[in-house]
């Protein structure tokens, strides 16, 4: 739990969202965002993150037709993994490697052992060595009814996620790590900001109804609650004549104060920077000392008796 107004960032650290367009070619989304990640890394990036579903459309319809499973702890380990088994795992690894930056790789749609639904919406995060330092399961299924608006219902084909995701990034500090709809629930983000998170890191793709109400409220918010930085990583938005699903774009970094730092140029392409400082959170904490001022005593801690962990225990 945190007491003290010190920052849990260690050192300056530059960030980078990349807003992309996936279409319905996994192999062509993969390249586009090898391309784009290799891209923010000559524009010396420190940590890059993809969106939610960047290796395929968004969508129910589509997320059982482009799952693929983890590799198992013993073929990573062994460095044996299957590039025709594993498409999306064997590129996403290869980007952080030649990129040589921290990979928070967006999500994918995950083919898992687990009943009930075997499907889960997953981010993986991977070090500049290429290892697998981190797996996120989305735990709030995005199922929603706005009449007139949108319905859309992701448990009717996936499962939750249940452990929030707290990973290490030497020599900078941790990261916590949500997806999308995980972002209303402003509990995950205070067990993230008391876990010790410099960050608060969510691919999402908020629609054209919620994009334009929330998207910013909810960065702004979550940044403000808890004196970190908010980073969110959104699809570009595909075309008017286009069917499917259109995310509302607007990839941002918010700093601890809530206030804007970079934002993508409406639903287009592009990467979004930012530079993360240490004094900024230290900062803002000694003059709003909220982190010292909290009243455990009218009200509890939530995450009191949640471990901290990285999500790898779910793969082995």
């Amino acid at each position: 739990m945190s007491t003290t107004t010190k920052s849990p960032l260690s050192r300056p650290v530059k960030i980078a969202c990349i807003q992309l367009l996936s279409g319905k070619d996994k192999p062509k989304n993969l390249l586009l965002a090898r391309e784009k990640v290799l891209e923010a890394a000559q524009n010396k990036a420190d940590i890059v993150v993809l969106p939610e579903c960047f290796n395929s459309p968004y969508g129910c319809e589509w997320f059982d037709q482009y799952a693929e499973p983890i590799p198992p702890n013993s073929e990573r380990e062994a460095g044996v993994v299957d590039e025709q088994k594993y498409p999306s795992f064997f590129a996403m690894r290869k980007m952080a490697i030649d990129a040589k930056v921290y990979l928070v790789a967006g999500s994918i749609p995950e083919r898992s052992k687990s009943p009930p639904k075997y499907l889960y919406n997953t981010s993986l995060t991977f070090n500049p060595q290429g290892s697998l330092i981190g797996v996120h399961r989305k735990i709030h299924l995005f199922d929603i009814d706005i009449p007139g608006k949108i319905k859309f219902t992701e448990s009717d084909v996936l499962s939750p996620g249940h452990t929030p995701t707290v990973i290490n990034l030497p020599p900078y500090g941790s990261i916590g790590v949500q997806i999308c709809y995980d972002i209303r629930f402003p509990e995950l983000s205070a067990i993230y900001a008391r876990k010790g998170a410099f960050a608060v890191v969510a691919p999402g793709a908020f629609n054209l109804t919620t994009g334009p109400l929330h998207w910013e409220l909810l960065a702004r918010g979550r940044a403000t609650d808890n004196q970190v930085y908010v980073a969110m990583c959104s699809p570009a938005r595909s075309a008017d004549d286009v069917e499917g699903y259109k995310a509302w774009g607007e990839s941002m970094v918010v700093d601890p104060m809530g206030k804007v730092l970079g934002k993508a140029d409406g639903g287009k392409e592009g990467v979004v920077y930012a530079e993360l400082k240490p004094e900024a959170i230290e900062n803002t904490r000694a003059g709003i000392p909220v982190t010292m001022q909290r009243r455990w005593d009218v009200y509890p801690d939530v995450s009191a008796g949640v471990e901290r962990g990285d999500g790898l225990d779910l793969l082995e």
